[in-house]
């Protein structure tokens, strides 16, 4: 295999699939037509492709072969999937509600009882519309799996990724068992203030992130702009290079994206605003990968313009995300005298997320060990979820919860790796870190790398969860 020809030929899908997700997803168009991409690139995708990479000990190729492979097998449902969530509509008290506006409208909810019947919807339609295409999509990239030489799908992306799940797994219940004592008194206040109940119940986690007692220091119309001078202190403004689309479509998909269709030339950036502290945090975290990628050094080799670990997108896209909740940001670009509930929220709401994803890798893991039936599976998910969140966790979630590839894991060493981060910029720089060139100097001289194979090439060792431990329980 030549591998510079595989390379441009993988850069130009990686293109492609892009620009076709960000599209369909944003809401400009009604159908994902991703079938055509693949056909058209079917050759970076075969067993054989697999096998080139196997002997050319390309880890960051070979792992894009075998998700593309599993990607082209399984493209009918992830583009039935996208069709049916853009379609669909839900019945909540006589009246329709879009699907993928359901989320939206039900944070923005001041009633319990009505957000409770918008989850219920929710979740009825995602077993009777969804769960059958995420069944068949699980089984196949199981046997996938098998028919490339890996026991389990854990196994593969154990490799793959140069991650050891298990090893992870061991740290995430280690973070389970830090942040257990505290869990429930740091959060119960929370709940009683923004929504307006006295035992949190899943439907009223996106009340919960929402906070919209908080409102008062995030009004929308600062949104763009508190956005635009952060990134012009850090010298970060690529207005050349990212698109910023905030604009209300019916069919946009509730979670906000980064779609990096040409590193570094052409990056979409992309919310649905719903209000309030969540859409500063989110808008942010996007701003950190758009960043990221449209600083890369053009002559930088594709897999590190594209691939790599992205876990370190991750983390950077962590590092913008805090600043909603840091007093020197908050004062600076939105006036805010007393942070102290802004930082309250903050540290509950991201205690409530690492736990979530925390005991999501573990189940993952039981998952795609390939050794349970869908039953058990199901019982195992509600269980291990209720248990590290403290509420009743629904069943119907137990694949339409899961993301492509042990992305959770990503996640989880991301939270890891961007509290180091930020713990050496507050030391070297200072508390507002953010507004000195330095930092930006700094961070642009990171991103110019793109994405290293491995987080641990960055701290020379593998991160761990002793800095963000300590930062939860101040």
């Amino acid at each position: 295999m030549q591998l510079d020809a595989y390379r441009r030929e993988a850069e130009a899908f990686v293109s492609e699939i892009g620009l076709e997700h960000y599209l369909h997803f944003a809401g400009r168009k009604p159908s994902l037509e991703i079938e055509s991409i693949y056909e058209a690139h079917a050759g970076l995708f075969t067993p054989q492709a697999v096998e080139s990479l196997r002997d050319s000990g390309n880890r960051s190729l070979l792992e894009f072969c075998v998700e593309g492979l599993i990607g082209r097998a399984t493209m009918r449902e992830s583009a039935l999937l996208a069709e049916r969530e853009a379609a669909l509509e839900l019945s909540v008290e006589g009246a329709a509600l879009p699907f993928r506006r359901a989320a939206i409208e039900q944070a923005s909810e001041p009633d319990p009882s009505r957000r409770a019947e918008i989850e219920a919807a929710r979740l009825e339609a995602v077993e009777r519309e969804l769960n059958p295409l995420h069944e068949r999509t699980l089984e196949r990239t199981h046997g996938l799996a098998e028919e490339l030489g890996w026991p389990s799908v854990t196994a593969m992306c154990d490799e793959l990724s140069g991650t050891d799940l298990a090893a992870l797994a061991g740290q995430a219940r280690a973070v389970l068992e830090a942040t257990d004592r505290q869990y429930e008194r740091a959060i119960e206040p929370i709940i009683r203030a923004e929504a307006g109940v006295e035992r949190l119940r899943r439907s009223d986690l996106p009340a919960f992130f929402r906070a919209p007692s908080l409102d008062v220091h995030f009004p929308q119309d600062r949104l763009l702009e508190s956005l635009t001078g952060t990134l012009t202190d850090l010298g970060a403004l690529a207005e050349d290079r990212v698109t910023i689309d905030a604009e209300a479509r019916p069919t946009k998909s509730p979670r906000a994206f980064c779609a990096a269709v040409q590193v570094p030339e052409e990056v979409y950036l992309v919310i649905a605003p719903h209000g309030g502290r969540d859409d500063y945090e989110t808008i942010l975290h996007e701003a950190g990968h758009a960043a990221h990628f449209a600083h890369v050094a053009p002559a930088t080799d594709f897999e590190r313009r594209h691939l790599g670990d992205n876990s370190v997108t991750e983390a950077y896209a962590f590092l913008m995300q805090r600043l909603a909740a840091e007093p020197g940001w908050l004062a600076r670009r939105l006036g805010v005298e007393d942070p102290t509930a802004v930082v309250e929220h903050s540290r509950a709401a991201k205690t409530v997320l690492l736990r979530r994803y925390a005991a999501k890798l573990g189940y993952e893991i039981e998952l795609h060990d390939g050794a349970g039936d869908p039953a058990t599976l199901r019982s195992s998910y509600a269980r291990t979820l209720s248990s590290a969140m403290r509420l009743d966790w629904p069943e119907a979630m137990w694949l339409a919860d899961v993301d492509p590839f042990f992305y959770a894991a990503r996640y989880l060493r991301a939270w890891a790796l961007e509290a180091e981060l930020a713990d050496e910029l507050r030391e070297s720089l200072g508390p507002d870190w953010f507004a000195e060139p330095e930092a930006g100097a700094r961070l642009r001289a990171l991103w110019s790398e793109g994405q290293p194979p491995t987080a641990s090439e960055l701290l020379g060792r593998e991160p761990d969860f002793t800095a963000l431990i300590a930062e939860l329980l101040a």
